[in-house]
């Protein structure tokens, strides 16, 4: 009989494979519970707390901004707001609807408020309401079970007292967007914080905001409150003391009222910013409060531009302000002599152009003094005849021009000095000597700004030694200065025509202050030029006035101040310019000369 054996290896080899298979698919359920348990044991222990824990930041009070004596420019006050809790909304539509009957909300703004914060994770709340009336808070206590996806808090909030005072200074605060959220890596926004936008308030923005507490609430399954578990209280952000004088920005934006331009006072022998006024102005309250978009181009787009901080952006021709730095530059180069003369007969041909002086009859023989006295344009002119426009531009950088003076604020311009390498580049031609002949007197493709001009003059109040300016006083840190490598002589050269400018009946008579010894220098930047403004007066037509400039410095010797007025579309600098600028003068005579001398005797 014959036996009969069945091959099996076929089935070994399938109960083989299937064995490994299975293995493998154990081995892959071991290590998923494993990885559960051991490697995302504390992210599924926290989503498992946050089941009946809710941890929501407390927002720290930022700090308080006063000026040298200590007054608060910018204060905290206690508010209210109502906070949306996404991850908590079944229905939108239907949550929508009631809140906007609720709260009074326009319902488009509401929803772009929340799809705005759509890439930001549900489970950080959005602010839909602050500054609560409180009505509106006593109806959202009273209804808190019907609106468990709401939260009310405290919160401070910031306030400036004196609103529109010093607000180019101090700046803004404004809404942290979605996208500063998303890019940050070094900071932890959370939705609806407010931060420094402009001004101080962004320059020193880590230093006021202070450090976020943190609540830890006990919830039921709808997410409503029962009772707190922990709560960290949040710590101020740090004082900040201003080197500004509350009396005298009042005084300055007093007289810059219905006006536009800029006004900057300073301590030459500190660099810090006594005056810093911007006209026209805003109120940084109006961003405290979340606005639409809609609000925010009515500011933008205003005509007026009272955003804009002419102190440091406003970029101007610094018409016959600049014949102070082309005096030292003649002086320096041994081109002239404090006596030098020239004759102004009320203009001049050079290049086969005329030019001419703003005084028609003209001055007759002036030397350097008088020349600066009187503004004279033909002696400045036969300055620039006698340089070239990188000669003057040099000198006009070792005074502070076309660069930034290092303030301590963002958004500072740095302005233009125009040179032949940059008529070249951006212009693609040559420079000519009769474009030299404009600048020398300040006009041209030359461009300052206010703060730049007002450090120039405190260079020359401090016989060469420009200090850099400064807004937050630091106690132990001495001034910083950079030297202008020009011999003290030649400033007192200069100084001497600027003290009989305001002190002899020069053109900045109207800065006079008895007893102060105002040393200075006006300005006036001409658009058109005189041939055309006499053509459009004789048709008739309203001419555009010049923008008036005036800047100086008392007393003569030991200076305290510094004081830079420019008002647009003023006219001539003596007219108008000066006198502001006396009463600045005048006013800080009044508080620290005089009181000063009082407490002495």
């Amino acid at each position: 009989m014959t036996r009969i054996y069945e091959d099996l290896n076929l089935i070994i080899r399938r109960a083989r494979k299937t064995f490994f298979v299975i293995l493998a698919l154990l081995v892959l359920v071991v290590f998923y519970y494993w990885k559960l348990q051991v490697l995302d044991h504390e992210k599924y222990w926290k989503l498992a707390e946050a089941n009946r824990l809710r941890e929501s930041y407390l927002p720290p009070p930022r700090g308080l901004i006063m000026d040298r004596q200590k007054i608060v420019l910018a204060d905290n006050v206690p508010s209210f707001k109502v906070s949306l809790m996404r991850e908590m909304v079944k229905d939108y539509d239907v949550t929508i609807d009631k809140l906007c009957s609720l709260l009074e909300l326009n319902r488009e703004e509401l929803k772009n408020r929340i799809e705005r914060y759509r890439s930001v994770p549900a489970f950080e709340p959005i602010i839909i309401k602050d500054n609560l009336k409180l009505e509106e808070l006593a109806i959202l206590e009273a209804r808190q079970e019907e609106f468990p996806e709401l939260r009310v808090e405290a919160e401070p909030k910031r306030y400036y007292p004196f609103h529109q005072l010093a607000a180019h200074l101090l700046g803004y605060l404004q809404e942290v967007s979605p996208e500063e959220i998303k890019a940050s890596t070094d900071r932890s926004w959370h939705p609806g914080e407010m931060v420094g936008k402009a001004g101080v308030e962004k320059q020193y923005d880590r230093i006021l905001t202070g450090k976020e507490g943190k609540l830890v609430e006990m919830v039921d399954s709808l997410g409503r409150s029962r009772g707190v578990v922990e709560r960290v209280e949040p710590q101020k952000g740090q004082d900040l003391v201003l080197s500004l004088d509350v009396d005298l920005q009042k005084k300055a934006e007093e007289l810059l009222q219905d006006k536009e331009g800029a006004i900057v006072a300073l301590d030459p022998r500190t660099g810090e910013c006594l005056v810093w006024a911007s006209s026209p102005s805003y109120d940084p309250n109006l961003f405290i409060n979340r606005f639409s978009p809609e609000e925010w181009s009515k500011i933008v787009n205003d005509p007026g531009k009272p955003l804009e901080n002419r102190v440091i952006r406003g970029l101007y021709s610094p018409g016959s302000i600049f014949k102070i730095t082309m005096a030292l530059a003649a002086l320096d180069l041994r081109l002239i002599t404090p006596e030098t003369s020239f004759f102004c007969s009320g203009s001049i041909n050079i290049y086969n152009n005329a030019f001419s002086c703003w005084f028609k009859p003209g001055h007759g023989w002036l030397n350097l003094p008088e020349a600066i006295k009187n503004s004279c344009n033909i002696y400045f002119y036969q300055l620039g005849y006698r340089m070239d426009i990188d000669t003057i531009a040099h000198y006009a950088e070792l005074m502070g021009f076309g660069k930034k003076t290092g303030i301590d604020i963002p958004g500072e311009k740095t302005g233009l000095v125009p040179s032949s390498e940059w008529k070249r580049k951006v212009l693609g031609e040559k420079w000519y000597p009769g474009e030299t002949i404009s600048v020398a007197i300040g006009q041209g493709p030359l461009l300052v700004t206010p703060l730049q001009v007002a450090v120039a003059t405190a260079g020359v109040a401090n016989r060469g030694k420009r200090v850099i300016p400064q807004l937050v006083k630091l106690d132990g840190m001495p001034p910083a200065y950079e030297q202008i490598p020009i011999p003290p002589e030649d400033f007192e050269q200069v100084i001497e025509g600027m003290w009989r400018s305001v002190n002899d009946g020069g053109t900045g008579k109207g800065a006079y202050q008895a007893g102060f010894d105002v040393c200075g220098k006006t300005g006036s930047t001409q658009f058109i030029s005189q041939k055309t403004e006499e053509k459009l007066t004789q048709k008739g037509e309203q001419v555009k006035k010049t923008h008036s400039w005036f800047s100086g410095f008392a007393p003569r010797y030991n200076p305290q101040i510094v004081v830079t007025v420019l008002v647009e579309f003023g006219g001539m600098g003596g007219q108008t310019a000066a006198p502001i600028a006396g009463e600045i003068f005048k006013l800080y005579r009044e508080k620290y000369v005089k009181q000063k001398s009082a407490e002495g005797n």
